[in-house]
Order: C-alpha cells, then sequence, then structure tokens
C-alpha cells in the first residue's frame, strides 16, 4: 500500500472542501483552487479529513493513489498558508524592479528584461532591489514563475552572477588561470 496514499488529509479551521464526481474544491481564507481527479479513484471526505483510497493494487492505481493525495495535500496547504519562493540577484549593476504587474531586470543584457507577473502571483522586490520574493497559492505556479525567471539569467560558475534560488548553492570553479599555479 502507498505510504504516502494511505496518509489522511486534515483539513485547518477556515478550509472547506467541496466533492464532486470528478472535481474536488478546496476554499480557504487566502482564495480557492479546484482540480480534476483521477476518475477510479474514490476521495472521501470524513469530518476535517479528506481521505483517498484505490480500486486495486494495480501499478497505475499505485501511482495515481500517492498522487492525487499529494495534490490534494497542497491545495489544502496553499489555501490556508500560501508558498513563498525567494530569488537572489548577484551581479554588478544586475537588479529587478516592479513595473506594475511586471517586472523589469537590468541583468547585464543590451536592454531591460520585462517579465508580465502571471494572475494568482505576488511579487515583491526588496528595497536593494537584488531579491524578488514570489507568494501565491499554487504550489506547481509559483514555482514555475519561480523558475522562469531564474532560467532567464542563470548562475554562472565562475562569478557567480545571474538569478539564484535562495536555498541554492552555487558550486564556484576556478578559472583556467588558476589551473596551471601551484
Amino acid at each position: 500500500m502507498s505510504r504516502v496514499g494511505k496518509k489522511p488529509i486534515a483539513l485547518p479551521s477556515g478550509v472547506d472542501a467541496k466533492l464532486d464526481q470528478s472535481k474536488i474544491t478546496v476554499k480557504g481564507p487566502l482564495g480557492e483552487l479546484s482540480r480534476s481527479l483521477y476518475p477510479k479513484l474514490s476521495v472521501k471526505k470524513m469530518d476535517s479529513t479528506i481521505v483517498v483510497e484505490r480500486p486495486s493494487d494495480q501499478k497505475l492505481y499505485r501511482e495515481m493513489h500517492g498522487l492525487t493525495r499529494n495534490l490534494i495535500a497542497n491545495m489544502v496547504t496553499g489555501v490556508s498558508t500560501g508558498y513563498e519562493k525567494t530569488l537572489q540577484i548577484s551581479g554588478v549593476g544586475y537588479k529587478a524592479a516592479l513595473h506594475g504587474s511586471s517586472l523589469l531586470l537590468n541583468l547585464g543584457f543590451s536592454h531591460p528584461v520585462v517579465y508580465p507577473v502571471p494572475e494568482g502571483i505576488k511579487a515583491t522586490v526588496d528595497p536593494k532591489q537584488n531579491s524578488i520574493t514570489l507568494k501565491g497559492i499554487d504550489k506547481q505556479l509559483v514555482g514555475q514563475v519561480a523558475a522562469t525567471i531564474r532560467g532567464i539569467k542563470k548562475p554562472e560558475p565562475y562569478k557567480g552572477k545571474g538569478i539564484k534560488y535562495s536555498t541554492e548553492t552555487i558550486k564556484m570553479k576556478e578559472g583556467k588561470a588558476g589551473k596551471g599555479k601551484k
């Protein structure tokens, strides 16, 4: 049996879940999320918990069991506390600024890069203009936006310039001038 799939999902106070035939809607203090469910799995709401069950031990059902449970748990966490990712910008002259609902990034290119922040994501830039914080209720969307912004100028391993996650460490490499010296 799936260890992840058989764990019940606790609904915190202020969070409500509605189940239809093949759709779940979770509503909380930060917003509302809905997702279609795999039709063969049964999702049941009992008091203040949600339980996901599978019809048999076939490989597909075992795979979908844990996945469905985690997706619902992420929805519950998103509408109750939300998700946050922080990006750090390093490099001389590299900075970020909010311009309406878009991020204006100066990253050493010949032109500033304008990134439109999608609906459902709240972006903030610190006063030093070298840190971007992304907040939202959809874990997948927050992660995708952070990865897209990081992909504009990935951190390079020789000087460390670029955009990186705040939890990421860049393994620095030695340049070719330092290789031959002993």
